[in-house]
C-alpha cells in the first residue's frame, strides 16, 4: 500500500509561523449565554420546588405513582429505541451498501416521515384501528414517527465510511456478518448512539401522541398536573426526574460511544464502496420489508387524512375551513422559520467550540445543551411565561416573538447537531490557509468554513422547522390570541373526535414539513446519487 504524505501542499508563501492558541474567549461567551438561555426552563422547577418546599417535592416524588410513570416511561423509551436502531440502522444500510433498486427513491421515502407529527401518526393508526392503544399501540406509533433520527446519522455514516477496514477483514477471512458486525456497525457506532440520544430524549418528551393512545407517562401526567394550580408543584416534581432520567441517557450515551469514529487511509480521499449484491430471495425479502415500513410509517397516517376527508364530503372543506387553514399555515411556516434561522445561527458558536477547541468548558457547554430536548414543550412555555411575569410586566404573554423562542429553546439540540456536522465538512486547517493570506478571522470564517459547512446549515434549519411547524403542548400555551396554528387547530377538531375537519389540517401539515425533509434527505445522500 502506498503512503500519501499528509504535509500540505507548498503554496509559494513563506513559511507561517504556528499561531499561539489562545483561550476562545468570544465563543466561551456565546456559549454560555446561549446554555443559560436554555437553562431557563431548569431555573424555572427549581424556583417552583423550592417554593413548595422540599417535603412536598420529596412527597410527590416518592409515591406509587411516580414508580408507574417510570416504569412506563422507562420500557418504551427502552423498546422504541432499540427499535429505531434495528430499522433505522437496517434501512441505511440497504440504501448505502447494498444493491437495493431504487435506492434514490428509498432514501427519500425513509425522511419524510419527520414531516409528520407524532400525534398525527397517532391519529392515523388510532382512527381506523382502535386497537392500537397503550404500550403497544405506543412502541408501534413512536417508533414510525422519529426511527428517521437514527437513520440519517447512519447513512451519512456508512457513506463517508473506509471501505478498506472491511476489506482488510475479508482479506483475513472473516464473514460477511462478523465483518458487518465489528468494522461496519463499529465504525458507524457513533452515529447510531447519537441518533438513539435523539430519539430518547424527544421520548421523554412526547404528549400528544401518548395523549391519544391513553398511555400514562411522566408528560401527560405533567401536562394534566399543570392545567391545575394546586397541582403545580406535582408537576415541577415529576419534571425534575425527567431530567434526572435525560441526564442517566447523556450519561449512558457518553459512556457507550468510545471509540466509534469513521477513519481514512488517505488524507481528503474518499473511496467509493461498490454495493453488496443481493440475492434474489434477499432482495425480494429487503424491497417487501421497505415497503412495509414506508406503508406503516407514511401510507397509513396520510391514508386515513384523506378516508376521513372523503368521509366528511363537503363540509370537511369548506369555504370557512380553508380559510382558517391558510391562516394557520401561515402562522406555522412563518413561527417555525422564525425558530429555525434563530437556532441555525446560535449553535454556530456552540459547534465551533465543541468542534475546535478542548476542555471540560466546551464539553460541558454543549452536553448541558441536549438537556432540554427532555423536557416538555409545557414546562419550557410555563417557564417562560413564569419569566415574563416576574420580570417583563407579562409584556410578552401570548405574543409571536415569545413562542418563537420558546420553539427555539426546545429544538436547539437539533440544530447543534447538524451545525456540528456542517462545521466538521470544514477542516480547521483551510481558515488558517486562509489567514495566512491576509484575511482576517471572521472573514476567514465566513468566506471559507460558512461556504463549506452552508448545505449542512441549510439541513440543520430544515430539521429545526420540522419540529417546529408540528409542536403541539408549548403552542396551546403560548399561542397569541386570536391565532391558530395547523397543531392546535387539529388537535381542537380531533380532541372533539371530529375527525373529517381535523384531517385537512394533518395533510396541510404534512405538506408543509415535507419540502424541509425532502431537503434533509436529499442532503444526507447527496453523495450517494453520483454512485446511481
Amino acid at each position: 500500500m502506498t503512503t500519501t504524505s499528509t504535509r500540505p501542499p507548498s503554496l509559494g508563501l513563506a513559511a507561517v509561523p504556528p499561531r499561539r492558541a489562545r483561550r476562545p474567549i468570544g465563543l466561551l461567551a456565546a456559549s454560555t449565554a446561549i446554555a443559560l438561555l436554555l437553562a431557563v426552563p431548569l431555573v424555572f422547577l427549581l424556583i417552583e420546588s423550592h417554593h413548595a418546599g422540599v417535603s412536598a417535592v420529596a412527597s410527590q416524588i416518592f409515591r406509587p405513582l411516580t414508580g408507574t410513570l417510570l416504569w412506563n416511561t422507562v420500557r418504551l423509551t427502552v423498546v422504541v429505541t432499540a427499535a429505531c436502531a434495528i430499522l433505522g440502522t437496517g434501512a441505511a444500510w440497504l440504501v448505502e451498501r447494498t444493491s437495493l433498486p431504487g435506492r434514490r427513491v428509498w432514501a427519500v421515502l425513509f425522511v419524510v416521515p419527520l414531516a409528520i407529527p407524532d400525534f398525527v401518526v397517532s391519529f392515523g393508526w388510532n382512527s381506523l384501528f382502535v386497537s392500537v392503544q397503550g404500550f403497544l399501540g405506543a412502541v408501534l406509533v413512536m417508533t414510525l414517527a422519529v426511527y428517521p433520527l437514527v437513520y440519517l446519522p447512519v447513512a451519512a455514516s456508512l457513506r463517508a465510511a473506509d471501505p478498506g477496514q472491511e476489506e482488510v477483514a475479508r482479506s483475513l477471512g472473516v464473514g460477511r456478518v462478523r465483518t458487518f458486525m465489528r468494522i461496519t456497525l463499529g465504525q458507524a457506532r457513533g452515529a447510531i448512539l447519537g441518533g438513539c440520544l435523539l430519539v430518547a430524549l424527544v421520548l421523554l418528551a412526547e404528549y400528544g401522541a401518548f395523549e391519544m393512545l391513553s398511555y400514562r407517562t411522566f408528560t401527560t401526567e405533567i401536562f394534566a398536573n399543570l392545567q391545575l394550580p394546586t397541582e403545580v408543584p406535582a408537576a415541577c416534581a415529576l419534571s425534575l426526574v425527567l431530567v434526572a432520567i435525560s441526564l442517566v441517557v447523556l450519561a449512558a450515551e457518553g459512556w457507550l460511544r468510545g471509540g466509534g469514529r469513521v477513519a481514512r487511509t488517505g488524507p481528503m480521499v474518499q473511496r467509493v464502496v461498490p454495493p453488496q449484491r443481493l440475492r434474489p430471495t434477499t432482495m425480494v425479502a429487503a424491497l417487501a420489508g421497505c415497503t412495509l415500513l414506508v406503508t406503516a410509517a407514511l401510507g397509513v397516517p396520510v391514508g386515513a387524512s384523506i378516508y376521513w376527508i372523503v368521509r366528511g364530503g363537503v363540509p370537511s372543506v369548506s369555504s370557512s375551513v380553508t380559510v382558517s387553514m391558510v391562516s394557520a399555515a401561515w402562522h406555522t411556516a412563518v413561527y417555525g422559520a422564525g425558530a429555525a434561522l434563530i437556532d441555525t445561527v446560535a449553535a454556530l458558536p456552540v459547534a465551533v467550540l465543541a468542534l475546535r477547541h478542548s476542555g471540560r468548558a466546551r464539553h460541558f457547554l454543549e452536553r448541558s445543551t441536549y438537556l432540554v430536548l427532555a423536557m416538555p414543550g409545557v414546562v419550557i412555555a410555563l417557564a417562560l411565561t413564569y419569566f415574563s411575569e416576574q420580570y417583563a410586566g407579562s409584556a410578552g404573554y401570548q405574543t409571536a416573538p415569545l413562542l418563537v423562542v420558546c420553539y427555539a429553546i426546545m429544538f436547539f439540540p437539533l440544530a447543534l447537531v447538524g451545525v456540528k456536522a456542517a462545521i466538521a465538512r470544514a477542516p480547521a486547517s483551510l481558515e488558517e490557509v486562509a489567514r495566512s493570506l491576509g484575511q482576517g478571522k471572521l472573514a476567514a470564517f465566513s468566506r471559507v468554513t460558512l461556504r463549506l459547512a452552508a448545505p449542512g446549515l441549510v439541513a440543520a434549519f430544515c430539521l429545526v422547522f420540522l419540529e417546529s411547524v408540528t409542536e403541539l403542548t408549548a403552542t396551546l400555551i403560548l399561542v397569541p390570541t386570536g391565532v391558530q396554528t395547523l397543531a392546535t387547530q387539529f388537535w381542537q377538531y380531533q380532541s372533539n373526535l371530529s375527525y373529517a375537519q381535523a384531517a385537512p389540517f394533518a395533510l396541510v401539515m404534512i405538506a408543509v414539513a415535507a419540502l424541509p425533509s425532502i431537503v434533509l434527505g436529499r442532503f444526507f445522500q447527496r453523495s450517494a446519487q453520483a454512485r446511481g
